[in-house]
C-alpha cells in the first residue's frame, strides 16, 4: 500500500458540484488495474487519495474502460464531481506532482452537464505491441510482448477480417459469473475495425476499435492472431471459432503488458 491508496475518508461536498472531465496515460506495469480495491495499489485508488487530499472531499471515479493488473492506457477519460468553488489548475498541477510518472493526468476540465465516461462513450480504440525479434529488449519490457517466432504480416491482416462487424464474442472473452436465476450476460460486441501496422525493427502493433468491448477480449484475440501469425491456426478457422461461443476453440490470451487502451470516442 502507498501513500496515495492509504484509507482517507473526508466529507461529501455540500454546496454546488461540477461535473470535471480527467484524460489520464498510466504505465499498468505496478498496479493491480484500474478498480479501486481494497488492499492492493491501483490507478483509481491512487487518483482518487491524491484528488481527495486537494479537494478535502470524497470522490466517486467513472472511468471509460477498466484495464486489467499490467494493462496500460494513454486515453483513458474519467468523469467525476467536485465542488464548485475547487480551482482545476492548481488540482491539476498537484496530481502531476502526486502520481507522476507512473500516472499523468493529460488534461482536466469542465465537462458538458450529464457527460459519463463510461456511457457517453460511443467506442473505444485498444493498441497492442508485439516485439517480435529472436532477441527481447529490456527498454520495451514493460510495454510490449515478446514473440521470437517469425509472424507472418500476411496472414495476421487475413485474420483480422473475420472480427469485424457484430458477433457474439463469447469465444473471445471470459464468461461474467450469473447469479442463480439471473439472465446470463450479453457478449454481442460490434467492431468497427481492426488491423496490424509493421513498424519496423520488429515491432508490430494491432490496433482494434469497438463500441465497447468485453472482459480480456482484445488479449484473447490477439492471442489468437498471432497463433495465425506462427501458421497454428488458418485465418479461415477464425469465423468458425466465433461462431462456436467456445472459449477452448481460442487460443490461449495475450499478456497484458502489450496492451494499452489508446483512445476513447464521444
Amino acid at each position: 500500500m502507498t501513500l496515495f491508496d492509504a484509507p482517507y475518508a473526508p466529507a461529501a461536498p455540500t454546496g454546488p458540484v461540477v461535473r470535471v472531465r480527467m484524460l489520464v496515460a498510466y504505465d499498468g506495469s505496478e498496479f493491480h488495474g484500474f478498480a479501486a480495491q481494497d488492499g492492493p495499489v491501483t490507478v483509481a485508488g491512487t487518483l482518487r487519495s491524491a484528488i481527495e487530499r486537494v479537494v478535502r472531499h470524497s470522490v466517486e471515479i467513472t472511468c471509460a474502460g477498466r484495464t486489467d493488473r499490467g494493462v496500460h492506457a494513454w486515453g483513458q477519460v474519467l468523469s467525476l464531481d467536485l465542488a464548485s468553488s475547487v480551482d482545476l489548475d492548481a488540482l491539476h498541477r498537484s496530481l502531476v506532482k502526486q502520481c507522476g510518472p507512473a500516472i499523468a493526468v493529460r488534461e482536466l476540465s469542465l465537462a458538458p452537464v450529464g457527460f459519463d465516461a463510461r456511457f457517453s462513450a460511443t467506442a473505444r480504440t485498444y493498441r497492442y505491441t508485439v516485439l517480435n525479434r529472436p532477441v527481447p529488449d529490456p527498454f520495451l519490457a514493460r510495454t510490449t510482448w515478446h514473440v521470437p517466432t517469425p509472424l507472418d504480416m500476411e496472414l495476421l491482416a487475413l485474420a483480422c477480417d473475420p472480427f469485424v462487424g457484430e458477433h457474439d464474442f463469447s469465444a473471445f472473452c471470459r464468461r461474467p459469473k450469473v447469479n442463480d436465476g439471473g439472465e446470463p450476460v450479453s457478449l454481442v460486441r460490434r467492431v468497427k475495425r481492426a488491423g496490424w501496422t509493421d513498424l519496423g525493427d520488429g515491432l508490430l502493433r494491432f490496433e482494434i476499435t469497438a463500441t465497447a468491448f468485453c472482459h480480456q477480449m482484445v488479449r484473447a484475440i490477439v492471442g489468437t492472431e498471432v497463433a495465425a501469425g506462427r501458421g497454428q491456426i488458418r485465418p479461415g478457422e477464425i469465423r468458425g471459432i466465433l461462431r462456436s461461443g467456445d472459449r477452448a476453440r481460442a487460443a490461449a490470451i495475450a499478456p497484458p503488458e502489450g496492451l494499452c487502451l489508446w483512445h476513447v470516442d464521444y
